[in-house]
């Protein structure tokens, strides 16, 4: 596998310094303007997302101020041909991971056949004893899905990641669309890009074709969805307010519901109405009080026995976050051929699990060439990168690996794919991700075209988490 001190592949220009085709026409438009506009127009990005409030907050810093997320006006672009077989993997992946996630809470055939260990489960916090036996209404338990994608050569895409739980991120790739489109208006008339504007009438869509048992179609009411969110406090609020908003559906929060009549209820101006899905963005643990963490005032008390009598759709279902776990997908591989019968068309990163004697031994002997991760970490925190760590850090991190080896796996140091962003001083190469966002329901997937770029704007770094200092950029799918 490749590390960093290999050579990066550039999405937009060859060995040779030629540009590649998929980056032609932009190129040839970029070439063509002034660069003191270009200039201008990159500050007006800036002052435009202030204006609109796309920021987020930092869990653990003391001040917990809100941040603008960085905006890069130069897009990532991708070729129709690279997304057809893009689509195709993510649709296998994502079929496979429904598939696993409702035998492992019904008859769990893949243990019983041994290709996923019973150890993966046992006193994994992700698996909800209260979901076994329980088959979410149509049959989905991920709704909305993001698989996170990095590039490490010209055909060769692979998943970094899993979000089966609640992936975020899609308002940023509808503003970064909507900002390019305000500000380069000529640049869409000249190349055809596929758009991504329609995605919240998508979700909406998606969302109600899942309704429960207890909607009666035959009244010729739309069902009713709304979004439930932890509050302004959340890192993602913006998000939850702006896909509400744009759906045309209800933000809550836990405050404003309550169950009555065996289904779950929401507080208008003209007395409780009940719901048929929630688009939920607060964790499992704080879902039910009754069921789950006494403590929360976050969720809805009872909304659980209502779930399982067949009165609402929560999306995604409770306990689908067994699917992110770092340590299961390294399984994916074999998840992916076991429930659809073929090899994936999307690789895997090669995994260490520490929990694992002889790949413990591995990571410690080579701990600074490679990311170690939680199972469950997110956002880019409790992770470490070897190669840029000192020696006072993988010490330390070698102590935390040692202590609890079961809470880690390890990779390889991609060499993973640069874009151009642009620079007072002009074009330049930094590192990318991909994360496509998949619509999941009774009438089949649907997969956005596109989805978020994340960047890491500082030279050299791996690690494209706002939270740690990245950024966003527009994604392009170019049309045939």
């Amino acid at each position: 596998m490749s590390t960093t001190n290999a050579v990066n592949f550039d999405e937009m220009l060859h060995e040779d310094g030629t540009v590649r085709s998929a980056y032609a026409d932009f190129r040839n438009w970029y070439d063509a303007q002034d660069k003191g506009w270009l200039k201008r127009q990159d500050a007006e990005a800036e002052r435009f997302f202030r204006r609109i409030g796309i920021t987020f907050n930092v869990y653990g810093e003391a001040d917990a101020e809100e941040r603008l997320i960085p905006f890069d006006m130069i897009p990532r672009i991708i070729t129709a041909k690279e997304w057809r077989k893009l689509t195709k993997g993510i649709e296998q992946r994502v079929r496979a991971l429904n598939a696993f996630l409702q035998d492992l809470y019904h008859r769990q055939e893949i243990i019983r056949s041994g290709r996923l260990p019973v150890s993966a489960l046992r006193n994994n916090e992700a698996f909800l004893s209260q979901m076994i036996g329980f088959t979410p209404p149509g049959g989905v338990y991920t709704h909305i899905v993001g698989i996170d994608l990095v590039r490490t050569g010209p055909d060769d895409f692979m998943v970094l990641e899993d979000n089966a739980r609640t992936p975020s991120g899609v308002s940023y790739m509808l503003e970064n669309r909507e900002t390019m489109m305000a500000m380069f208006p000529d640049l869409f008339t000249q190349i055809p890009v596929r758009p991504v504007s329609d995605y919240p009438r998508r979700l909406a869509r998606s969302l109600r074709a899942c309704a429960p048992a207890a909607y009666n179609a035959a009244k010729g009411k739309r069902p009713v969805v709304a979004v439930l969110t932890p509050g302004i406090y959340n890192s993602a609020y913006f998000e939850h307010a702006f896909l509400a908003d744009q759906m045309g559906a209800e933000l809550v929060e836990g405050s404003d519901l309550r169950v009555m009549d065996g289904r779950v209820a929401m507080r208008t101006t003209t007395g409780y109405k009940a719901i048929d899905v929630i688009y939920r963005r607060v964790d499992d643990d704080y879902l039910d009080p009754l069921t789950f963490n006494p403590d929360s005032v976050l969720g809805v008390a009872g909304i659980m026995d209502v779930y399982r009598s067949g009165g609402i759709t929560i999306a995604n279902a409770p306990g689908t976050g067994i699917a992110d776990d770092k340590a299961i997908y390294s399984y994916m591989p074999e998840i992916v051929e076991f429930y659809t019968g073929e090899k994936p068309i999307l690789s895997n990163v090669p995994t260490w699990r520490c929990s694992e004697a002889d790949s413990l031994a591995y990571v410690l002997d080579n701990l600074k060439d490679l990311v170690v991760k939680e199972v469950h970490g997110s956002g880019g925190y409790g992770m470490l990168i070897g190669p840029t760590s000192s020696k006072k850090e993988l010490a330390a991190f070698e102590l935390k690996l040692r202590a609890k080896p079961e809470n880690y796996i390890a990779q390889p140091t991609l060499s993973l794919s640069t874009v151009p962003i642009f620079t007072r001083e002009g074009l330049a190469p930094r590192h990318v991700d991909l994360r496509p966002f998949v619509l999941v329901s009774p009438d089949g997937i649907d997969i956005t075209p596109g989805g978020l770029t994340r960047v890491a704007l500082k030279k050299g770094s791996l690690v494209v988490n706002s939270s740690q200092g990245g950024g966003t950029k527009d994604s392009w799918v170019l049309e045939d």
